[in-house]
């Protein structure tokens, strides 16, 4: 006999959406008050985030605010994606106990270990961008300009071009969750995915290619760890139980 959901009882719309409203509100007020607590910090913060590019300019070389505004919007929007990044585990918390009533208890053994996971991969994947991929981005394109000319980019250009690759990188490092779940909900089998191989690691230097800077370096710095994890995704998701032995633990 299959497993009965603790929370048959259908619950009323209004009350879904109310307590929707009321998990939306804590999360923005926890987004908030981390905000408050860093906006006095917010220069701070980016020369912090900088810091790879800073210490590899050539001499002459330095940041500048081509606009009016730029010196106090720019270290404002980094506070602001600082502040969401930061409070990350308590939106996913909220977002867990969301949905956790309507997940049947074999479901709910498997998604908490998957988010617990997938904010582990997204903070090591801003950490591998911080620490290895910026260093090595920024050499490169320091090092490769004419002599007679003075580096000076813009403060507002380089920090949209971090955050695009820590969005990147926090993405990708996602891919052993989503191999899990394509394997776990039965779209996908391991030897079927170990049979694309080649075309996997094809389109990660394909999306290297679109969403890092136009350079070799870049692309593969990208591509080959999103292989990796891949590799990784199948390496896990040998240990998922067949589908039959699945329903039979569900009974």
């Amino acid at each position: 006999m299959s497993q009965q959901n603790p929370n048959d009882s259908a619950m009323p719309l209004v009350a879904h959406l109310k307590e929707l409203r009321d998990r939306m509100i804590r999360s923005l007020l926890v987004v908030f008050v981390v905000f408050l607590g860093l906006y006095f910090l917010a220069g701070d913060l980016y020369m912090i985030l900088v810091r790879p590019l800073q210490v590899l300019l050539p001499e002459g070389g330095q940041l500048i605010a081509t606009g009016v505004a730029s010196p106090f919007f720019v270290p404002l929007k980094l506070t602001i994606v600082l502040a969401i990044f930061i409070a990350v585990p308590y939106l996913l918390h909220q977002i867990w106990g969301f949905i956790a009533p309507a997940l049947y208890k074999h479901e709910r053994m498997v998604a908490v270990p998957l988010f617990i996971s997938s904010v582990f991969l997204f903070y090591a994947g801003v950490a591998f961008v911080y620490f290895v991929v910026l260093p090595l981005v920024f050499g490169f394109f320091t090092s490769v300009g004419p002599q007679d000319i003075n580096l000076m980019p813009d403060i507002g250009n380089v920090l949209d071009f971090c955050l695009k690759l820590f969005f990147a990188f926090g993405v990708a490092f996602e891919i052993p969750i989503a191999t899990f779940l394509l394997v776990r909900a039965g779209l996908a089998s391991v030897e079927s995915l170990s049979k694309k191989r080649p075309y996997v690691f094809v389109g990660c230097f394909v999306i290297g290619m679109l969403v890092t800077p136009p350079d070799v370096i870049s692309q593969s710095i990208l591509a080959v760890p999103m292989w990796l994890l891949f590799e990784l995704g199948l390496l896990f998701s040998r240990f998922i139980p067949k589908k039959q032995d699945a329903l039979a633990e569900a009974d």
